[in-house]
This record gives structure tokens, sequence and C-alpha cells, in this order.
């Protein structure tokens, strides 16, 4: 299984869209500075996820929220998400 994702980053007032296959390490890595970005933001909030049965799908998820260059695109996704983080 894998996963597109969104992370909000309440000191930086930023989203974070990417993919993994494993939620849980994904997250506390960012969480641990993992990244020089990432390290600017802690702590990072999981928002939103979609699952997918292959890496692909899930970067082409991943490619299509990112191309949207859409902050409100991006809101819109996390409050209409039922049963998911957020």
């Amino acid at each position: 299984m894998y996963y597109t994702y969104i992370l909000y980053s309440k000191s930086l007032g930023k989203y974070y869209v990417g993919y993994t296959h494993d939620l849980n390490l994904r997250l506390e890595r960012h969480n641990s500075s993992w990244g020089k970005f990432s390290s600017r933001g802690i702590p990072w909030n999981l928002m939103y996820y979609e699952s997918f049965e292959n890496k692909s799908d899930a970067i082409k998820r991943e490619n299509e929220i990112k191309r949207k260059k859409d902050r409100l695109y991006i809101e819109r996704l996390i409050s209409h998400a039922e049963g998911r983080p957020g």
C-alpha cells in the first residue's frame, strides 16, 4: 500500500505534499529534522492522506495536487475528508 499525504506546519503556516509506503515512519522523519525544509517546520501534523495499491498512482496523485499550486484546493481536500486526519 502507498499513500499520498498532506502535512501541515503551524510554525511555518505551510502544507507539505508527498507520498510514502509508511505514513508513520514518514511523519516521524519529518518531525526529526530529516530534511532541510522539514526541520524548519517541526512539528508537522498529518492532515490528509489517500491510499493507493501501487507507487505510481501515489506519485501521480502527489503531482496532481502539487500542480494545482492552490492552498484553497488543499484546504478543501482536508475539510471534505471523512475518516481521515484533519
